[in-house]
């Protein structure tokens, strides 16, 4: 084991590609790798052993939040004690405040995932400020995100309501096209003018951001103004957050059973409890034995609340565990061809959706996990991430979203699908409105479209710039999620997903 650990971590160090700061975050990880994992109950540890369950790689001891969402509200009305730091007074306070907060955010990627919901933290800053002087310190601070914190999983969200930070933010997205950081855009139909919608969809067009979320549907579920979207696609109470992620093959669930009715009453339910066993272990270390929550001045000065962090109970390759229980029962049906095959996918989700809600948690937020559609990872063969629809044969985009949106219903800590629309759409982005919202009609909680002959596209959820990864596989990158993408895209088929053209006809079916 030593010689193992010692030839990674010189492989480490000795990397043509790996920047400094990144040599030294996978030396960390190795460290951390190298303690014991959590006790496990026997039948758990083969389910993580097998890759039944997939832990997603966190590390053996979680001595901090997979995801941590701050209140930044309080922090920039207060500042911070332990920063000694006064409140803000105006816009560039506020500015100067979140880059240093920032820097003391821990995630699992070691850099911070949620950098608040911007447009409403900093418009009451914003005083007497022009457009023009609003544009040029969101400009400047934008760029300082993606140099800073070069991490695609860092994630801004802005609207529903329409403001000169909300403007500002998406013209220097469109302007700058850079990885990070994410956004999402959270819709309101009472609060979002159409112009600005219209807005959110030429950026869509340009770089492929924002995001955009269903905010009376998030609302129902964590209250209005009391969540954030972050990293990928995860929704997650706001002064809280994400305590672990842990994620269920759903393909290989399958394959271990003899039928489609086994998989519902043996074999889908005692590796769901395998799974929230792994849960528990985890949760247990990070609550009881980090101390992490006993000493973190986040908790201190009521930047986050203990109370407020759920585990997150993932599933992935829903279109395999369907087509495999298919071909069990000798049915020709395929995911995403087939209603009897759709069906059978909406009753997966349903029966988790069930499980997760009935089945307490030693450590969360209302003393359970959320379940989330998740939405793979750059090592992932031979599977489709969460709920989705295979890559490379999909259907017309209409068909594609009436066939996925009956089961956001079920995935309160986030489910997503990517759109790949041909470029053609940029000459009518209004288009992209009506089809995102035919689709939060038809029940879908997000929205996320791809438009072919951008170099910035989304991978599982993070963004690349296609560009980059060619540069990567010679000179590395400064970005700490371009291997991410370059391997991604070699083992998961990513770029792989068809361009479709929106047609009158097609948008004519969301209306009917």
């Amino acid at each position: 084991m030593s010689d193992s650990f010692e030839q990674r971590c010189q492989q480490i160090v000795t990397s043509l590609r790996l920047s400094p700061e990144q040599k030294r975050h996978f030396l960390a990880l190795e460290a951390e790798n190298a303690l014991p994992y959590p006790t496990l109950p026997a039948k758990a540890r083969a389910a993580l052993d097998d890759g039944v369950i997939c832990d997603m790689f966190e590390g053996h001891a979680p001595f901090k939040p997979r995801y941590v969402l701050p209140d930044y509200e309080r922090f920039l009305a207060n500042g911070s004690e332990w920063l000694e730091l006064e409140g803000a007074k105006d816009l560039d306070d506020a500015l100067s405040l979140l880059t240093i907060l920032y820097h003391h955010v821990p995630s699992v990627t070691a850099l911070p995932v949620y950098l608040g919901h911007l447009d409403t933290l900093l418009q009451p800053y914003v005083r007497i400020l022009t457009q023009d002087a609003i544009d040029i310190r969101i400009k400047r601070f934008w760029r300082y995100l993606d140099r800073t914190l070069p991490d695609a999983f860092t994630h801004v969200n802005i609207g529903p309501a329409d403001t000169p930070v909300t403007r500002a933010i998406l013209r220097a997205d469109a302007e700058l096209k850079q990885t990070a950081p994410n956004l999402t855009f959270i819709y309101d139909p009472q609060v979002t003018p159409d112009d600005l919608l219209l807005q959110v969809a030429k950026n869509i067009c340009e770089c492929s951001k924002p995001h955009i979320s269903n905010g009376p549907q998030n609302d129902k579920i964590f209250t209005k103004g009391q969540y954030g979207v972050v990293s990928c696609y995860n929704s997650l109470p706001l002064a809280g957050g994400g305590s672990t992620l842990v994620r269920l093959n759903l393909q290989q669930v399958a394959l271990r059973s003899n039928s489609i009715d086994d998989f519902f009453t043996r074999v889908l339910p005692w590796y769901c409890q395998q799974q929230i066993a792994v849960i528990d272990a985890r949760c247990e270390f990070l609550y009881q034995q980090s101390h992490f929550f006993e000493h973190s001045f986040l908790v201190h000065e009521g930047l986050i609340d203990p109370g407020r962090f759920v585990p997150m109970f993932g599933i992935y390759s829903l279109a395999e565990a369907v087509n495999v229980l298919c071909e069990k029962e000798g049915l020709a049906g395929r995911y995403g061809k087939d209603e009897t095959a759709n069906a059978l996918g909406y009753r997966i989700s349903e029966q988790l959706a069930a499980f997760v809600e009935n089945t307490p948690v030693k450590y969360g937020w209302r003393q359970r996990a959320l379940l989330h559609a998740q939405s793979g990872i750059s090592s992932d063969t031979g599977t489709t991430p969460g709920a989705r629809l295979p890559y490379g044969d999909e259907p017309d985009p209409v068909t594609h979203l009436r066939t996925v949106a009956p089961h956001h219903a079920w995935y309160p800590a986030g489910i997503s699908d990517i759109l790949t629309l041909d470029e053609t759409v940029k000459r009518n982005p209004q288009a992209v409105v009506q089809l995102c919202l035919g689709a939060f009609k038809c029940g879908m909680r997000e929205f996320t479209a791809n438009v072919s002959g951008n170099d910035l596209v989304r991978v599982t959820g993070y963004m690349v710039r296609l560009s980059d990864l060619e540069k990567y596989r010679a000179e590395g990158s400064r970005s700490n999620t371009t291997w991410l993408g370059e391997e991604a895209a070699r083992n998961t088929r990513i770029l792989e997903r068809q361009p479709r053209v929106i047609s009158h006809e097609q948008q004519m079916r969301f209306s009917q």
